[in-house]
């Protein structure tokens, strides 16, 4: 986890920050392996990795981490830490998220449940990007009114057999 040394810590700045640092990434893995345009996504929780498939044959693999789920008719937001469908591999970063907050005396990031925006939903996921030092954010609908977000780690790209790079 990243340690913080400041005597005059914000939390509000360091989320903010760390937002921005994920909208940074998000424009880099998307204008080098075009994250965001692909055509499908898979999750497998059993092996912790995520897979984006794209319309030219190639692909992407990522370990990932949940870090929750976004509940839209409601607003709110359920940290993967205590959501009963996410295997324990996989709450690790949003673990992470929670004992910062404890240290922080944060309600928000040590609350399993709470009402927030979505924007607000990948700022928090943004800030475990950036405790884990993972590589970028994710948001999929998992449900009509639900979303998934995510962090993910070094990624791969490949194509399938028989296609070419380009």
């Amino acid at each position: 986890m990243a340690k913080i040394y400041k005597d005059n810590f914000s939390l509000e700045s360091f989320i903010a920050t760390s937002a921005d640092d994920a909208v940074v990434a998000n424009m880099l893995h998307n204008s080098t392996w075009r994250l965001g345009e692909e055509e499908s996504w898979h999750l497998d929780q059993n092996t912790g990795q995520l897979l984006l498939t794209f319309d030219d044959g190639s692909f992407a693999l990522a370990p990932a981490q949940i870090i929750g789920t976004f509940h839209h008719q409601d607003s709110s937001f359920l940290w993967a830490w205590q959501h009963p469908s996410v295997l324990p591999a996989l709450k690790r970063n949003a673990a992470l998220v929670r004992d910062f907050g404890k240290e922080q005396k944060s309600y928000e990031l040590t609350k399993a449940r709470f009402t927030c925006t979505e924007q607000r939903a990948w700022e928090l996921t943004a800030l475990a990007m950036r405790l884990n030092q993972a590589k970028g954010s994710y948001r999929v609908m998992i449900k009509p009114d639900v979303s998934m977000f995510l962090n993910f780690g070094e990624v791969q790209i490949a194509h399938e057999a028989g296609t070419k790079a380009g």
